[in-house]
């Protein structure tokens, strides 16, 4: 039996890898114990396949895939220098801008201090730019940018910087960093943008389909969650409208027309710059992820896949992780269950989902808090209760099998 476990992060608990990995302690073990205890490898297979939906996670469902990691020094989201890794393979790269410009690399984010109406003002996305530099620098020419996480909303202005762009006021000075500062933006200097732009093809990995200004825009939906107090939101989304009419005054009309494109409101407007400025294509993220994992192909001669991610609820209805995987896995004719950490889906809904069965960490301990605190132990007490099932599946087979074979050789 060949089992492939393709989950996505639990967040707050374990990452892709480490959730897929519990899962095949636990699952090799169950089946063992129930179906072949004197030899528990024979039999039975995994292969692990970590996934990701395009934001957080992605660079590790890269690297699982066969991208190397790499890393570079560069600017993080309040000016100090910190280590981003991004993944390269050939001539492709995957960077995760949360890494570089993300609200989690913010200076004391991990120690509970919260972003503000300082860091949401400015906060940049340079080190986003810096990273795709650093890619560009090792031969990449196609690149995919996961996005979310972001701290800033600086509509990707610190991209364009990354990348060789100058941003003056009208006395010929460079802007300070921020979403905030692109009030004063005068003019963009394009002479030192980064050449190898021309013959680069992006991908914008994002599920996000907000335009860049204006009530659904990037300030208002996503600039709170960043520290952004009502007075902030006003202030960044004229600002990031001012900042749209000077980029067309240099670049043409598209950059207005790029303003109003789904997912323009991406990480604080990096998908607005992403569009305009890159010609990136945007695609869901899920989709992504699973085209540079193959995990179509990989799915090829498996009996069974497992899927999953922390929490099971309607928003993972709308393309996340879980239904992206089970797609794919119908499209093949495998059946697919998923694992959570708990899930809030209807047994209604659980079955249009097209899962042949939903395991969550709450049936093994009701308190949620535990489950977060201790998901690793629980994931592989939940791999053994599936791989108990799987071995008595596999044992029942076998035994239809024999009699069939039995009753041949009467005949």
């Amino acid at each position: 039996m060949r089992v492939v476990i393709a989950p996505d992060k639990f967040k707050g608990s374990l990452s892709a890898p480490e959730v897929a990995s519990r899962l095949s302690t636990g699952l090799r073990a169950g089946f063992a114990a129930n179906f072949a205890p004197d030899k528990p490898a024979e039999g039975f297979e995994t292969t692990l396949i970590p996934v990701a939906d395009g934001g957080e996670g992605t660079l590790d469902a890269a690297v699982g895939s066969g991208f190397t990691r790499r890393s570079a020094t560069v600017t993080g989201p309040t000016g100090q220098p910190i280590k981003a890794e991004f993944a390269v393979r050939g001539d492709e790269a995957v960077i995760e801008m949360a890494a570089a410009s993300g609200l989690a690399v913010l200076p004391g984010f991990g120690d509970g201090s919260a972003p503000n109406t300082e860091t949401a003002k400015s906060s940049t996305s340079l080190g986003t730019g810096e990273l795709i530099r650093a890619a560009l620098d090792l031969g990449c020419r196609h690149i995919i940018l996961g996005v979310g996480g972001s701290a800033n909303t600086d509509g990707g202005a610190g991209v364009l910087q990354g990348l060789g762009a100058v941003l003056l006021d009208a006395d010929g000075n460079e802007l300070p960093a921020g979403g905030a500062a692109l009030a004063r933006l005068d003019r963009i200097d394009f002479s030192n943008l980064d050449v190898r732009l021309e013959v680069t093809e992006f991908v914008l990995a994002s599920d996000v389909d907000n335009p860049l200004l204006g009530r659904t825009g990037a300030a208002a939906i996503f600039g709170p969650q960043k520290g952004a107090t009502p007075d902030d939101v006003a202030t960044l989304d004229a600002a990031l409208a001012h900042f749209v009419q000077v980029l067309a005054s240099e670049i043409g009309s598209e950059a207005q027309d790029a303003a109003q494109a789904p997912g323009a409101g991406a990480a604080g407007g990096v998908g607005y710059i992403a569009i305009a400025a890159l010609g990136a294509a945007r695609r869901p993220g899920i989709d992504v992820v699973l085209e540079f994992t193959e995990l179509e192909q990989r799915l090829a001669g498996a009996d069974l896949v497992i899927t999953g991610e922390g929490s099971l609820d309607e928003q993972s209805l709308l393309g996340k992780t879980p239904m992206g995987v089970a797609r794919a896995a119908a499209r093949s004719g495998i059946p697919v269950i998923a694992v959570c950490g708990r899930s809030t889906l209807s047994p209604e809904q659980l079955s249009e989902s097209g899962f042949e069965s939903v395991h969550a960490l709450t049936e093994l301990e009701s308190n949620v808090e535990k489950c977060i605190a201790e998901a690793g132990p629980l994931l592989e007490e939940l791999g053994k209760h599936i791989g108990v099932r799987l071995s008595e599946k596999a044992a029942s087979t076998q035994d239809a099998a024999r009699t069939e074979t039995k009753e041949q050789l009467h005949v």
